[in-house]
């Protein structure tokens, strides 16, 4: 009796041990992998990169004074539009002591010169008169005469403009009136009224009374990195979205690639520009900024899948795919691949529209596919 139970007993041990042998062995074993799949479409493929910067105007015009003095009245504010020949300023001239005396002593020299000139021609002609000298000697002291006075009313004019900044019979001797040379709008008017200003010359750039635009024809500046600027070039369209201007974009043409990099924060970057389409008539005020998608390539209605879709040989690095062929079979079709946008690629041959694509780095475990 005995022995039965001691073999009933080792029986059921040798069961127990199995059975959990049996548990661990299946709970150890993988799952079957299902691989997903997608197709082909048509994708509108844009290739581009970004270039941040501003709008600002072509060409900004520095209005200057060309006489140093006060300001009596400014007739512009940031943001009125001006044609060419509108007032800007007034100023009062505030001579130079030295340039008054240089002036006011050419003008006593040049009154000598020309009285000592007009004797002599009293006395020639008195001479000629009477025939003692020839016509020719005449003509000679008519000359120096007309001569010294002339020199004797361009002395008076200098020192009456280095005095009041203007000449007899062009207004009043006591102001100048300062005029926009362009059509366009005010951008920037950095003085007020009774501001000194400098006149523009050889050694002094002088100072601006008034920045004046062309706001109808304006430009996107920017910059671009070192690893971009090799890949784009002159013409190429440019998307241009404004931060202020929400929801519209700006066509442009890129123009101009800098020839040499600056150095910024340890990188080179490239200037660019690119001119606003004109036929956008929608108002961007100077200084906004701007970011610009470059278009390096762009195809319509292209067949394409997904990049992570692609795959590459290890040995040549040419791309494929693989293709399902039946239930959970794939096989390795190579692929000539076109424009990229970093989602999408075109692919150009080597598969079809009805094509399923292996998604080679997704799995889905069986036994998770079964319990949903």
């Amino acid at each position: 009796m005995k022995k039965v139970v001691t073999v009933i007993i080792l029986i059921v041990i040798a069961i127990s041990f199995v059975g959990a042998l049996y548990y661990l062995f299946q709970k150890n074993q993988e799952d079957p992998i299902v691989y997903e799949t997608e197709t082909p479409s048509k994708q509108d493929i844009v290739k581009k990169t970004v270039a941040t910067g501003s709008i600002v105007p072509r060409e900004e015009v520095l209005i200057k004074p060309n006489i140093s003095g006060i300001i009596d009245e400014i007739y512009i504010e940031a943001g009125d539009a001006i044609k060419s020949g509108d007032l800007i300023a007034k100023i009062r001239v505030i001579p130079n002591v030295s340039s008054l005396q240089s002036g006011k002593d050419a003008v006593a020299t040049a009154k000598i010169n020309l009285d000592t000139e007009k004797k002599l021609y009293d006395r020639q002609k008195s001479l000629f008169d009477k025939g003692v000298i020839s016509a020719n000697d005449w003509d000679n002291a008519q000359v120096a005469y007309q001569r010294s006075l002339q020199n004797y009313k361009s002395a008076q004019q200098n020192y009456e403009i280095i005095k009041t900044g203007t000449t007899s019979g062009l207004g009043s001797s006591a102001n100048t009136l300062i005029r926009s040379t362009i059509d366009g709008m005010v951008l920037d008017v950095p003085v007020k009224e009774g501001n000194q200003v400098i006149e523009s010359n050889n050694f002094n750039d002088g100072t601006t009374l008034a920045t004046l635009a062309d706001v109808n024809n304006m430009i996107f500046e920017g910059k671009v990195d070192e690893s971009e600027v090799g890949k784009i070039k002159e013409n190429l369209p440019l998307e241009i979205t404004v931060g202020a201007i929400e929801n519209k974009k700006f066509d442009a043409i890129l123009d101009y690639i800098a020839p040499k990099g600056i150095s910024e924060n340890g990188a080179i970057q490239f200037n660019i520009k690119g001119t606003l389409n004109k036929a956008d008539t929608t108002f961007i005020r100077a200084g906004l900024s701007a970011n610009a998608s470059i278009i390096l390539a762009k195809v319509v209605d292209a067949l394409a899948i997904k990049e992570a879709l692609v795959q590459f040989d290890p040995k040549t690095q040419n791309p494929y795919v693989e293709v399902m062929t039946g239930d959970q079979e794939f096989t390795k079709k190579d692929i000539e691949l076109g424009v990229s946008d970093g989602i999408y690629v075109q692919v150009l041959s080597g598969i079809s529209e009805g094509d399923k694509i292996k998604v080679w780095n997704q799995i889905k475990p069986i036994q998770a596919m079964n319990n949903n």
